[in-house]
């Protein structure tokens, strides 16, 4: 991309300026810290082309919207229309989290993100043994197709884009949403929106699996063909690195082990008989924003690199849509404080930047009160102000890819891409994604790079303000966001009115059918859509899929 003889020229010119910086820092030696991010990856003092002589502009980076998408995934990015801003929500009942979610519509979000609790996550009714103390806390409890059709109640799903994150049991919810929007009288083929549907990082960083890995990937790319013939803007799955992140990984396994999987999918979908381009371009990620600023950025655009050249070099897809790496970003849960929380509007502000500046396609951004409790009205209000002032006042939304073209960002996206290939390739060699996550490989490095970052914090290496340095005498906060433990109750009086007054022939017919399915071959989200739309409940569904396929057991990494 440089002129040879101006490169020449730099480099004579690098001797004298490091002669006077040397004079500099004799007498001002530079601060203590080691200067590397979060990754590992060593930061210079200073970048020149020299920093990345051979990079192929056309190759490397290309324009905006054009392969290998390192500048983004549309030619005009942010300029044309603002990445969807999608608050997570979701808590307690579904009359309660409707109220949240009209709230934050009229606040100025632009795509709904549903948060559901642990016995939905895991499949398992509210009245479930298994379900007791957990009913609403972390997210909406759902049952049956009633509850979707309360929780969505006055929102018009042919408008809205809705995100849904939910894995194992992610057909039923898909299904409950469809028959939702039905009721409503909207077609299938005019909803938007993605399920997570990403059961390998459940596996290696989660927990929220129910079946083991074979009959969880049939589930899997049955939903790709269905949605690919009923469902066609759907998003089918978002392969998702956050929790591997928010697990303790760094930025390049972050990128390593999503993409890992996204291969895993992409072949089995293969080996199912779909077609590359029948499906990729519904394929859509997941990323963590954290806290290296520059990092961040370059982890976004050395992704969407690494996984064009993947998509079109291992798996031969033709269409531009299915070598585009879309991807919607959450800010860090994991770095937010409960000392001095109101630090954390900045940091959530300088991940959201990343985002933006990274070229995201939607954005959630956390609340200042989360390391204590679901967010109340008022900090999620901040938390979408944060975003808004981003796209609105900020200016890094007027241009494509504001810091393409940094010495230090080339250096920083190439090297994060060169080492997670490494990884890929040795994911490779024990036989791909799944295999690795079975042998407790992925895990294990999880874990060592979690474990190096807590004894860094606790050793006072990681500064984290208000934690291990600039303490401070602190009052405890007030209207936290607290759930009704009466919820489960009502909840459970919900199910048992439903049950009643259903038709328990046309349950169990539908429940025998989907069995019947699960024990062959053929395509599962009719006999679930069929089950769902006459008031089969979640829990009822998953257990009889539990029949055939079993539950999945982790294994030890330690």
């Amino acid at each position: 991309m440089y002129d040879a003889k101006k490169l020449k020229e730099i480099e004579e010119s690098l001797d004298p300026w490091a002669r006077k910086t040397q004079e500099v820092l004799d007498k001002r030696p530079e601060r203590k810290d080691r200067f590397e991010t979060l990754s590992g990856i060593p930061v210079e003092r200073v970048y020149t082309p020299l920093s990345e002589p051979e990079i192929d502009y056309m190759e490397d980076l290309g324009f905006p919207g054009d392969y290998p998408y390192t500048r983004g995934v549309q030619p005009t990015m942010y300029r044309g229309r603002l990445w969807t801003m999608r608050q997570y929500a979701g808590f307690a009942s579904a009359e309660e989290s409707n109220r949240r979610y009209k709230y934050l519509l009229e606040q100025g979000q632009t795509g709904l993100s549903v948060a559901f609790d642990l016995p939905t996550q895991i499949g398992y009714d509210s009245d479930h043994p298994m379900a007791r103390g957990e009913v609403g806390k972390v997210g909406v409890a759902i049952d049956s197709l009633k509850d979707v059709e309360t929780l969505f109640q006055g929102i018009p799903l042919g408008q809205v884009s809705t995100s849904m994150t939910i894995n194992a049991p992610a057909a039923v919810l898909l299904a409950m949403y469809v028959q939702t929007a039905a009721g409503q009288g909207v077609d299938s083929a005019k909803l938007r929106g993605t399920i997570q549907n990403d059961i390998l990082k459940e596996y290696s960083a989660r927990g929220t699996y129910i079946f083991p890995p074979a009959p969880s990937m049939r589930i899997i790319t049955d939903i790709f063909s269905f949605c690919s013939k009923h469902i066609p803007m759907w998003n089918t799955i978002s392969i998702s690195g956050y929790h591997i992140r928010e697990a303790g990984c760094t930025a390049v396994q972050e990128v390593a082990f999503t993409l890992a999987n996204g291969i895993a999918y992409v072949e089995a979908a293969l080996e199912a008989g779909l077609k590359a381009d029948d499906f990729a371009p519904r394929l859509s990620f997941f990323f963590n924003a954290h806290l290296d600023f520059f990092e961040e950025i370059a982890k976004f655009r050395a992704a969407r690199r690494l996984w064009a050249r993947i998509m079109k070099q291992r798996f031969g897809a033709q269409s531009p849509r299915s070598l585009m790496l879309r991807f919607h970003t959450q800010t860090a849960g994991s770095t937010l404080t409960a000392q001095q929380p109101q630090n954390n509007i900045t940091r959530v502000t300088l991940q959201a930047l990343a985002a933006v500046l990274g070229g995201t396609q939607s954005l959630h951004t956390n609340s200042m009160d989360e390391a204590f409790s679901l967010p109340s009205e008022e900090a999620v209000q901040t938390a979408l102000r944060t975003q808004q002032l981003i796209a609105y006042e900020s200016g890094a939304a007027n241009t494509v890819d504001p810091l393409g073209g940094s010495f230090y960002v080339e250096r920083l996206t190439s090297g994060i891409e060169e080492r997670a290939q490494t990884y890929i390739d040795e994911i490779d060699k024990k036989g791909g994604a799944v295999a690795a996550i079975e042998q407790g490989y992925i895990q294990k490095e999880i874990l060592e790079s979690a474990y190096a970052y807590q004894k860094a914090v606790e050793a006072g290496h990681q500064i984290v303000v208000g934690l291990n340095m600039f303490q401070d005498e602190e009052v405890p906060p007030k209207n936290l966001l607290r759930v009704d433990p009466g919820v489960m109750e009502s909840q459970v009086a919900k199910l048992e009115q439903l049950k009643a007054g259903r038709d328990s022939i046309a349950v169990d017919s539908a429940l025998k059918k989907l069995k019947q399915c699960a024990q062959g071959s053929d395509n599962l989200m009719p006999p679930i859509m069929e089950a769902v739309k006459c008031y089969a409940t979640l829990g009822e569904i998953c257990d009889t899929l539990r029949e055939v396929f079993g539950e999945y057991t982790a294994m030890s990494t330690l």
